[in-house]
């Protein structure tokens, strides 16, 4: 088995608008294109999986003279 030629992808495309229309193929495009891109983000390890899922929250800032520690170096607030 080769690469696919010309002719291939022509006869593939004919038949996927025949089976799915033309209204439904750039539908399908863009579901395949985030699924790649998701797919790919996943496997890179970039971005969070879980960004839509839960918000980031800001972190509070916590002034010195409020932090004490003991002799054993335990923190207090």
């Amino acid at each position: 088995m080769g690469a696919l030629s010309p002719w291939h992808i022509i006869l593939i495309a004919i038949v996927a608008l025949l089976l799915f229309g033309p209204n439904k193929l750039p539908e399908l495009g863009r579901g395949f294109g985030k699924m790649f891109r998701e797919f790919k983000d996943a496997t890179n390890g970039n971005g969070n999986a879980n960004s839509d899922d839960q918000p980031v929250l800001p972190r509070k800032e916590i002034n010195a003279a409020e932090v004490t520690t003991t002799e054993s170096g335990q923190v207090h607030k």
